[in-house]
């Protein structure tokens, strides 16, 4: 089958997979503590697909056009055969670019297996190197030491990293200047992200955003950088390139720049749902297909169908003033990143 296209004929390119709800941090802006308590009620094992469901299902997707695998969660390594997952979709899908989203807590003890079972990428979440301000984002969970033992560990595993940044206003937007200086002299990617309203939990405010025009701002009262160009149609971040190092870094831009326009990816929750916006307020159930016994095929055609009479551009909604759809929206706990 063809690659497809939705209504504004946006190609299916990207696929992330949520593989599990669950995660050991307990970020203000994901997972805030004050909801997701100890004593909060995770998916249990038998309702999560399966490594072969997972499998089953990407297969579909990038017959469709996807070319880029992204594993999420909550915190993906919590999930015990996550490794045989990789492995499994890097030989069965043919697809090249498989990357994992992680807190890095864990990583020490699995950045070279994760390596070894064919993971090119990593995009690591690290909101502060100041250990106050960090607990604070994280909701009192691990501390930045530890992300950094991740990040080295992903480093000499021979994973390419990328570091993601929430920027919150009133929080750590101190803290835009020293990541940069830090991750610069490691020629490691960060990434900055425009703190967003996914879900119903997070508490979100215009007013907590740290725009993209203060963070350029902050960076050039030290760097002089230059914009680079895009390596593809909806790459998500926002690309700068400093003039007198061999590094860059990103912004991702949700809020005061969206880019639904370019939007080309899908996610699946960890249960199973296909989510075609990252702002959505509800999903279709491929669990329930692929559970059915029905063949790659008719999977194939029948998630086809489902993106080709895809429409969502909520950013682009919310920054134009247009009406917004009143149901709850998913948690990114729930559907990931």
């Amino acid at each position: 089958m063809n690659p497809v296209a939705d209504k504004l004929k946006r190609p299916l390119r990207d696929l992330r997979i949520s593989v599990t709800d669950q995660c050991n941090f307990r970020c203000s802006y994901c997972m805030p503590r004050e909801i997701f308590g100890p004593e909060y009620a995770f998916l249990p094992k038998e309702v999560l697909l399966s490594n072969e469901e997972i499998v089953f299902a990407a297969k579909s997707f990038v017959e469709l056009g996807v070319q880029k695998l992204r594993l999420t969660g909550g915190e993906p390594l919590l999930r015990p055969d996550l490794c045989d997952l990789i492995s499994s979709l890097s030989t069965e899908t043919g697809v090249q670019d498989i990357s994992l989203t992680t807190n890095a807590s864990l990583l020490p003890r699995y950045a070279q297996k994760l390596k070894d079972a064919g993971l090119r990428r990593i995009n690591i979440s690290l909101d502060s190197l100041d250990h106050d301000r960090f607990a604070q984002m994280s909701g009192g969970r691990s501390s930045p030491d530890a992300v950094i033992r991740g990040i080295d560990a992903a480093e000499k595993a021979g994973l390419k990293i990328k570091v993601n940044m929430v920027a919150k206003l009133g929080v750590n937007e101190v803290d835009v200047l020293p990541m940069i200086e830090y991750f610069r002299e490691r020629r490691i990617t960060l990434r900055f992200i425009e703190f967003m309203d996914v879900g119903e939990t997070n508490g979100w405010k215009m007013d907590q955003v740290v725009p993209a025009k203060q963070i350029l701002e902050t960076i050039g009262s030290k760097y002089d950088f230059e914009p680079v160009d895009p390596s593809y149609r909806g790459e998500v971040a926002s690309r700068y390139r400093f003039k007198d190092a061999r590094s860059e870094f990103g912004i991702i831009t949700s809020i005061t720049n969206p880019f639904c326009g370019d939007c080309n990816r899908a996610r699946i929750s960890a249960e199973g749902k296909l989510y075609t916006c990252l702002f959505a307020t509800a999903g279709t159930d491929l669990k329930k297909q692929i559970r059915s016994g029905i063949s790659q095929e008719d999977f194939t055609s029948y998630v086809s169908k489902l993106w080709i009479t895809r429409d969502d551009q909520h950013s682009e909604d919310r920054s134009k003033g247009r009406p917004l759809k009143n149901d709850k929206k998913v948690e990114m706990s729930y559907i990931g990143g």
